[in-house]
């Protein structure tokens, strides 16, 4: 059945970019309460990006102001996802040209998430919290079996950037690249990271190049969600925020600054907050419609 046979209205906005052209595009239906699982997971295939986003009324007791909390879910072409960054910051974007900025509060698959949304100029900006982030080791053999999968040797890795899963909503893999042509260099086996990723419960392995002390270029490879590579991954960007608290690569209080999608020649630009004292994370980043 197709999205027209369903019904079903589907917006098409870009995150962590104010160009329709660059950024991480997603598929949004702001209201999806007639729909099936079955139903959205079709038409996510059918929009074909890598994730899309569905709205319906919020749970009994959320919270948040009326008209201004909700229950968002996310499918890619494969599967539903725990939680999806740049489909909240588009989802975001696309409810405050409708209802105005202000705070938004969504109920997910992967916890509560609350976004601010700003204007500036006529531009929109919003602003994630991450649910409570944590970082752990990655098996030797794991990593191992990873690097083959991206055909990396390991003399390419960055020691000061050493390999972990971190998570901000759902699990990535972090690997840090010695150089930018390390990074730029990509061309890795689909089915054989898909499935070590499968057996780790990863939803991208997040490559990682440090430009400077507070800017980092990454790519996230995404073969679980059925594409070969994520252009601008809000949820990555979380977790890469917890990673570089954790591994002290960064101060307590300090912003970021993530380039991605630039190979993808769809560049977007994320920014990372951490706060001491606070553990969550918030990533922020433009939006706008896509045609």
């Amino acid at each position: 059945m197709t999205i027209s046979q369903q019904g079903a209205d589907v917006l098409r906005y870009t995150a962590f970019s104010s160009d329709p052209d660059g950024g991480n595009p997603a598929g949004i239906v702001l209201d999806a309460s007639s729909l099936s699982d079955d139903d959205l997971l079709a038409i996510a295939a059918e929009v074909g990006y890598s994730e899309s986003a569905f709205l319906t009324p919020p749970p009994e007791g959320l919270g948040g102001e009326e008209g201004r909390a909700f229950t968002l879910r996310y499918f890619s072409p494969k599967a539903e996802v725990a939680f999806c960054g740049h489909a909240t910051i588009a989802t975001a974007v696309a409810l405050a040209e409708r209802i105005g900025p202000g705070e938004l509060l969504f109920a997910t698959p992967a916890g509560t998430v609350p976004v601010e949304v700003t204007e500036e100029d006529g531009v929109l900006r919003a602003t994630l919290t991450s649910v409570e982030p944590h970082v752990a080791p990655v098996d030797a053999d794991d990593l191992a079996e990873a690097l083959a999968a991206l055909d990396w040797p390991a003399s390419d890795l960055d020691p000061a950037l050493p390999p972990r899963i971190a998570f901000a909503g759902n699990r990535h893999l972090v690997v840090g690249a010695a150089t930018r042509a390390r990074l730029a260099d990509l061309a890795y086996d689909f089915t054989r990271l898909e499935a070590l990723m499968h057996r780790l419960d990863l939803t991208t392995v997040q490559l990682v190049w440090r430009e400077s002390a507070t800017v980092f270029h990454v790519r996230d490879p995404f073969p679980v969600g059925g594409v070969v590579e994520d252009p601008a991954t809000g949820a990555a960007a979380a977790a890469f925020g917890a990673y570089a608290r954790e591994l002290g690569l960064v101060p307590e209080d300090a912003v970021l600054t993530l380039h991605q999608g630039e190979d993808m020649g769809r560049p977007g630009e994320l920014t990372v907050t951490l706060r001491a004292g606070d553990p969550r994370i918030r990533v922020a980043g433009e939006g706008a419609r896509i045609g």
